[in-house]
């Protein structure tokens, strides 16, 4: 039988509002998927590195900060670094259109803005998965 799809969220850098993550990783969980929840404060290099412990297929960051066009390229980059090519670092949370494009670009996948239905994400989660993971 094939493992369940198991998803890192995350709370980066001084954003200590955790609600929508929270919510977030029980939608999931109902979905049938492994989360863990990393916790608030976290850095970029916390991420990645439970990222790899935990055999993630998702990297899940909330974001209300504004930090975003700094803490999702240095995710990225570790990413990179650590050869997680197989994973998917999605997101979302108070980020602007434009700066949600120029993310994509650089290699984010989808991000979702508050108000988003929760089917959306776990269905774009789960058809990135089903197209992407290697094992």
């Amino acid at each position: 039988m094939e493992r369940p799809i198991r998803v890192l969220i995350a709370k980066v850098g001084l954003d200590g509002h955790d609600r929508g993550a929270k919510v977030i990783a029980s939608f999931l969980r109902d979905a049938g998927m492994e989360v863990i929840y990393t916790g608030l404060r976290q850095t970029p290099d916390m991420v990645v590195n439970a990222a790899l412990q935990e055999d993630v297929d998702v990297i899940g960051v909330s974001i209300l900060s504004g930090a975003h066009m700094t803490v999702f390229p240095k995710i990225l980059s570790l990413m990179k670094e650590k050869k997680l090519d197989d994973v998917l670092l999605t997101g979302g949370g108070i980020i602007p259109d434009d700066d949600m494009k120029k993310l994509v670009q650089m290699g984010c996948g989808s991000l979702f803005p508050p108000g988003t239905d929760t089917k959306d994400i776990i269905s774009y989660i789960t058809e990135w998965v089903k197209t992407n993971r290697k094992s």
